[in-house]
């Protein structure tokens, strides 16, 4: 297959995060994206890079597929969440800010978490922090963190599969106060010897997140 083709339907596949499109459209949508990717792809096919891990991408494909079905299912089930507190007499809303540490570090696999987040009623990527690898997450309703962190935590699972990061999906959370202090040749007990890995167990138990107001 030619490069440009795959591409193409790559960015057909971006198209449907761009418009954040429910199920009924998914097809049409589809589509769409195919016109306009196809057309971009092979304009700037001689910018590609010589080299190419197909190998790599395609043991990542099956999980683009179930990454789409998480996120749209997240999105339909969003909706009607929104919906309910927009309409609901009481309007149970209590908006907070997360701070929302990463396990991908890859600029598209950060980006695609991104667009997720944002795409998906009640909640808006803020900020990213590039020295922490952290994502500010705005939510409708904070006073469940894990309600919203444990589907965000999902897709970021399979983007470690999709873009062949370091990480593994079962990996802990890094702390990033901890990651910092690493860099800088200590930790925050003064010990240079302790790990990512121990430093973000407590993280990882936790979830990695906190109240970012």
């Amino acid at each position: 297959m030619r490069r440009w083709i795959a591409v193409g339907a790559g960015l057909a596949v971006v198209w449907l995060f761009v418009r954040g499109v429910t199920p009924d459209a998914l097809a049409g949508e589809f589509l769409i994206g195919l016109a306009i990717g196809m057309p971009i792809a092979f304009a700037f096919r001689r910018f590609y890079l010589p080299e190419l891990p197909l190998g790599e991408r395609l043991r990542g494909l099956p999980y683009v597929g179930i990454y789409l079905a998480h996120f749209l299912w997240e999105l339909l089930t969003a909706n009607v969440d929104v919906a309910y507190r927009v309409l609901a007499p009481s309007m149970p809303i209590e908006p907070d800010v997360i701070e929302l540490p990463l396990r991908v570090e890859t600029d598209l696999a950060i980006t695609t978490i991104a667009n997720s987040i944002t795409l998906t009623p009640g909640t808006l990527s803020m900020d990213y922090d590039d020295e922490r690898n952290t994502l500010y997450v705005h939510a409708i309703d904070g006073r469940d963190h894990a309600s919203i962190v444990d589907p965000i935590r999902t897709w970021e699972g399979y983007a470690l599969r999709i873009f062949d990061e370091e990480r593994e999906p079962g990996d802990p959370v890094p702390d990033p106060d901890a990651v910092a202090a690493a860099s800088n040749g200590s930790t925050a007990d003064g010990d240079p010897a302790e790990t990512e890995a121990t430093a973000g167990a407590s993280a990882a138990d936790a979830g990695g997140e906190t109240d970012g107001e």
